[in-house]
């Protein structure tokens, strides 16, 4: 019976001690897995982070990539507008120097035909429903066109009377001023007093352009650095391309309320004429290359090389028939 009892009681502690044994295997079995899943979280997290960091780097490259083809096509635009063909211009220059001077009343007829021609696109350009023939009448007769607006004579007399005054000022070899851009305008601007020779007071807007002017109250320090500008580039880039430059950035800030455009032109051939160019006349049927310059050169970051392109042909087709009409080629 003791025997028995003991046999039972050995029995109970051995089912215990087996208990407690799968107990602390089960515990240190639950230890192991749980340390296992850490690991791997752990290590997943690791992982994770890598790839965030691998991805950031990655980001990070990719911006560095696109701010080096950034800077290396403003290099290119910039070596594109140095490396463009001047030469023809210049040596086209160098050859009509050389030739004999105009008479006095060749220089007339030749001031009095592009004088009309000039007039006539720029002011169709903005618009002015006279045609070329009736633009001569008003200038050459002083006549008056039946059913035709009043603004529009005004139009040609006012663009007439700013290029007479361009003349002058070429002759004087006056320098480029908040003064000459505004007395320009108020000749240009003749049928409109109280607006002429006046940056405007209100914002504005160009339709069809991708950009707006700035507001009206930086036009004042737009045109300060505009002329600046214009001055330091003197000794760094060919005359065509600073003068065309200039003219993208004066119709860019739209300083006067009306008249920019015809008084953007006439700027441009006064400088022009004051560097020994002959004037250019952008024609009305070019109108559509002439606005598309303005859109690269907004659509591009400042690539002025569509207007530069233009002007120096209009340059170098004038130059040609001056040199033509002199038999010098």
């Amino acid at each position: 019976m003791m025997r028995m009892l003991y046999n039972a009681l050995k029995s109970n502690k051995s089912n215990k001690s087996n208990k407690s044994n799968k107990s602390n295997k089960s515990n240190k079995s639950n230890k192991s897995n749980k340390s296992n899943k850490s690991n791997k979280s752990n290590k997943s997290n690791k992982s994770n982070k890598s790839n965030k960091s691998n991805k950031s780097n990655k980001g990070n490259k990719s911006n560095k990539s696109m701010n080096l083809l950034w800077i290396e096509d403003r290099e290119y635009m910039t070596e594109r507008i140095s490396n463009m063909e001047f030469s023809r211009i210049d040596g086209l220059l160098l050859e009509l120097n050389k030739c004999r001077p105009l008479t006095e009343g060749e220089v007339e007829r030749l001031r009095e035909e592009f004088l009309i021609d000039f007039t006539y696109n720029s002011n169709a350009i903005e618009g002015n429903t006279l045609t070329l023939q009736e633009t001569a009448l008003i200038i050459n007769e002083g006549i008056t066109i039946a059913e035709k607006p009043l603004k529009d004579h005004l139009e040609v007399i006012g663009h007439k009377e700013a290029y007479f005054y361009v003349e002058d000022l070429v002759k004087h070899k006056q320098p480029l001023s908040e003064k000459v851009i505004r007395d320009i305008h108020s000749i240009v601007l003749m049928d409109k007093p109280q607006d002429k020779g006046v940056y405007r007071r209100v914002p504005v807007r160009i339709m069809g352009a991708v950009c707006n002017p700035p507001q009206p109250w930086e036009v004042p320090v737009r045109m300060e650095q505009l002329l600046a500008d214009y001055c330091k580039r003197k000794e760094k880039e060919h005359t065509i391309e600073r003068i065309a430059r200039f003219h993208l950035e004066f119709e860019e800030i739209h300083p006067f309320i009306d008249g920019n455009g015809r008084t953007g032109r006439l700027l441009l051939n006064l400088e022009l004429m004051k560097a020994g160019f002959p004037p250019i006349n952008v024609k009305f049927a070019d109108r559509r290359r002439y606005y598309d310059c303005f859109t690269a050169y907004h659509g591009s970051d400042g690539d002025p090389s569509a207007m530069v392109e233009l002007v120096a042909g209009y340059v170098e087709e004038r130059l040609e028939e001056y040199v033509e009409l002199l038999n010098c080629i």
